[in-house]
């Protein structure tokens, strides 16, 4: 297209979302209430989420309570019981309005809340996406995705790696058993639950090859989901795995 012509079409293009958002003005994905800037929470929503910051686990990345100095920091659970994984973030913690958010996105179809989470996911993984080589969604079971129609993991990953320019690989990562839902289920459950449940693609063993991985997800619960995947991921062939999720239960607060 000649310069002049995607002049006029970038012109028409932003009159069209001006007129839009005219008749049909931006509002929070949270609330719904009024706000300025698409794609964005309003002050009220923000306030109410439990962001996580520095200081934090530098393996599980579960916020400490108060400061414990400098260096690498470890929870008791990363020491007693060291992660696949080798580093997880999240953006705030499992509550409130980061709850409601990541429900309304994986069970209301709020395909719109994708882009507000994975641009706050980008933000909080920003270490992480700069030593990944490619994204890679934690899969559903083919009878759950027939069930849900999406893959928010798959979601989340697309936009991500487009923020970040990295590509998402799905086809990385296939989920081959139907297992049980993991809610309601001890860690010691979850684990087992999860054995035998990721697979790495023979086809797709080449390409894994020695890459970085950020496995993408909406929640961490326990880790068992994160580290099974990882497990599989660093058997074929994947040089680290870190994880990367909207929102982290909190067991343990020190």
């Amino acid at each position: 297209m000649a310069p002049a012509a995607r002049a006029v079409t970038t012109g028409l293009q932003a009159a069209l979302r001006g007129g839009l958002a005219l008749i049909y003005p931006p509002t929070c994905p949270g609330c719904s209430g009024a706000i300025a800037d698409p794609h964005a929470l309003c002050a009220r929503c923000w306030s109410g989420l439990h962001l996580i910051a520095p200081p934090c686990c530098d393996r599980f990345g579960t916020p400490f309570a108060v400061d414990h100095g400098t260096g690498v920091l470890l929870s008791p659970r990363a020491i007693a019981d060291p992660p696949v994984f080798a580093q997880a973030r999240a953006v705030a913690l499992y509550e409130g309005v980061a709850r409601d958010l990541v429900q309304r996105l994986k069970y209301e179809d709020r395909l719109d809340l994708g882009p507000v989470l994975a641009g706050m996911m980008a933000g909080a993984g920003a270490e992480l996406l700069a030593r990944a080589d490619c994204l890679v969604p934690v899969p559903l079971h083919r009878w759950r995705l027939w069930r849900r129609r999406f893959n928010q993991a798959a979601l989340l990953a697309r936009r991500i790696g487009r923020i970040a320019g990295r590509p998402s690989e799905p086809g990385y990562l296939a989920r081959v058993k139907a297992t049980r839902p993991q809610v309601g289920l001890s860690r010691v459950a979850r684990a087992t639950n999860l054995q035998g449940a990721f697979r790495v693609p023979e086809a797709m063993r080449p390409r894994l090859q020695d890459r970085r991985i950020l496995l993408i997800d909406d929640v961490m619960t326990t880790g068992a989901t994160a580290n099974a995947a990882a497990r599989v991921l660093l058997r074929g062939g994947a040089a680290a795995v870190d994880v990367l999720t909207f929102a982290l239960v909190a067991e343990e607060i020190g």
